[in-house]
């Protein structure tokens, strides 16, 4: 028997407030953060019915999306505002005629399909180790017309920067922490010569924004771009104005646990 939505999160309810104990405070914040998740799906709802799966806004105005994410918050990609702090540094690096994107944790493809739509001459190399990730990657990149320069693949490691040495290549990298072992020059050189945007996941690994800086100091201009969770809508739709404040709230809420800051990072040097 099909188990509702509303079905699952009452269960999931349940069991992380139990009656046969004293309920603490992180038992209530998960509870909180699981009703704001189921709320924010019935948000989607209401979004996909209104407004299709154009991107309304933001760098990727324009890009025809998918009705479900791979992995974390949907709605804001839908609505243009996801991950606001770096819009003005990813039109900025369209603008640099890279050769190659090197999207490394690509999810669904909402950058790899984003950015080829922009980079018209550019190949967007996607890499997830996810394999349902690499599928939904795909099928975005070719319902835009951008597949036969989105190239998909798994795992990303030290020598396969190798391949992109002689090209120029920006590093699009977003792998929950794991850019503490990938970005290090010591181990993989040809980073000294390619731009990098990386999301850093301090709140996993504490330090690491401030030991990513340390060793491209001496290759790059470091640029931190810190994310105060805040996000502006320049074009409100009429049925987004028609939502509850916490709805509109839940609407742009990335899902995210704790900081996660950026580095935008330009070598000084090509080969």
């Amino acid at each position: 028997m099909n188990v509702s939505l509303h079905e699952t999160v009452l269960r999931k309810l349940a069991a992380s407030l139990p009656v046969n104990r004293d309920v603490t405070v992180n038992d209530l914040n998960s509870a909180l953060r699981l009703l704001a998740k189921w709320r924010s799906v019935l948000i989607q709802n209401t979004l996909l019915r209104e407004s299709g799966t154009i991107v309304g806004q933001g760098p990727f105005r324009g890009l025809d999306f998918l009705t479900q994410s791979s992995e974390g918050c949907h709605i804001p990609k839908l609505l243009g505002c996801y991950e606001q702090p770096i819009h003005e540094h990813i039109q900025a690096a369209v603008l640099q005629n890279y050769d190659v994107v090197l999207n490394i944790g690509c999810a669904e493809g909402y950058y790899a399909a984003g950015f080829a739509r922009l980079m018209p001459t550019a190949h967007v190399h996607a890499f997830d180790t996810n394999e349902a990730a690499q599928k939904a990657c795909r099928l975005l990149a070719e319902k835009n017309a951008v597949g036969d320069r989105v190239h998909i693949g798994g795992l990303f490691g030290h020598d396969d920067f190798k391949a992109f040495s002689v090209q120029k290549t920006l590093v699009f990298c977003d792998i929950e922490g794991a850019e503490a072992d990938l970005l290090d020059p010591a181990a993989a050189p040809d980073l000294a010569h390619m731009d990098i945007i990386v999301e850093s996941y301090e709140g996993i690994r504490p330090g690491l924004t401030a030991a990513l800086q340390q060793r491209f100091v001496a290759s790059h201009d470091i640029t931190l771009v810190e994310d105060n969770g805040y996000r502006a809508l320049a074009d409100m739709p009429a049925w987004f104005l028609g939502l509850a404040h916490l709805d509109q709230l839940l609407a742009t809420w990335e899902w995210r646990s704790g900081p996660t800051p950026w580095l935008v990072m330009r070598a000084r040097s090509r080969i």
